[in-house]
């Protein structure tokens, strides 16, 4: 089985900026990946508690006082789901089909709204660039989106050029020309370019709407362009054997992914997964908001 993108949906990703796969990930692992996610939510929101301001967990201002709507670095928060997704073939096919064999998986986070409270995320791109290759985003839907409940709004073509959020957003507000609207199921993966123009606007009567974020890129645009560099690349790097090893014992008997990647890159262990499985960011590409101004993604 193949699990690699065609030659058509490269091509339309590289025109439109994103790519829907319907059902890409199995609703076994899903399932998995809804009961962590909820455990990540609910340390989360105990983190706020016993540890105000962890650098893991974001809050918004909300009426109702400061609401958790992000979890970073999934892998080594006590539920091995997202390192066993990073594993999947149905996620590392994509990478390689877009950042070749090369790859670096570089975020991994949990986005949320909460049910009845679908506050607004603003039109933005995550991470602006060169474009002297790609970088993406593969995002994993755990629930239904839909336009009435302010799903994902994306601008075709939009990730061509460095957008000014604020022009547009005074010009338009939430009617960018030619925008449309990106409906999802539990299982389906939406891949988008980070230069993509794209937000949500706010709506009541949602409900809990969660999406996993992995971003990837070629090891030689980080090398090339940074912000980081090559031992940090072997860092991360170090991920991957451990995410493919808990694929497959979660998985048994399921083909897996053969991972191609240079010798050169293939990075040797520490002997020490709690280490491993955090690898944080010292510093992010900006990306191109207007409220906040350029702020990480």
């Amino acid at each position: 089985m193949s699990f690699g993108l065609s030659n058509d949906e490269v091509r339309a990703f590289d025109e439109n900026g994103f790519l829907v796969l319907r059902g890409r990930v199995p609703g076994s692992l899903v399932g998995r990946l809804q009961q962590a996610a909820d455990q990540w939510i609910s340390a989360g929101r105990t983190a706020a508690q016993s540890s105000p301001g962890h650098p893991d967990y974001k809050f918004a201002d909300r009426p109702a006082g400061p609401s958790l709507f992000r979890v970073d670095y999934l892998h080594n928060k006590g539920n091995s789901a997202s390192i066993e997704l990073l594993g999947s073939p149905a996620l590392l096919g994509i990478a390689e089909s877009l950042a070749g064999q090369a790859f670096v998986p570089t975020y991994e986070s949990l986005v949320f709204k909460e049910e009845g409270a679908g506050a607004a995320i603003a039109w933005h791109q995550d991470a602006v660039h060169p474009r002297n290759h790609r970088i993406f985003n593969i995002d994993i839907y755990l629930d239904r989106s839909l336009r009435d409940e302010g799903a994902l709004r994306v601008v075709p073509g939009s990730q061509r050029h460095h957008a000014d959020i604020c022009a547009l957003t005074a010009a338009y507000g939430w009617d960018l020309p030619g925008a449309v609207a990106v409906e999802l199921e539990p299982g389906d993966v939406l891949v988008h370019d980070v230069m993509l123009v794209h937000g949500s606007a706010p709506v009541t009567g949602n409900r809990l709407r969660r999406t996993l974020y992995f971003e990837f890129r070629p090891a030689e645009q980080i090398l090339d362009e940074g912000p980081w560099d090559a031992e940090w690349v072997q860092r991360r790097l170090r991920l991957i054997p451990l995410a493919l090893s808990e694929y497959a014992s979660r998985n048994p008997g399921e083909p897996g992914f053969r991972w191609q990647a240079p010798e050169s890159l293939r990075p040797a262990s520490f002997g020490d997964p709690a280490v491993e499985l955090r690898v944080a960011h010292q510093t992010h590409t900006p990306g191109s908001y207007c409220s906040a101004g350029d702020v990480p993604t």
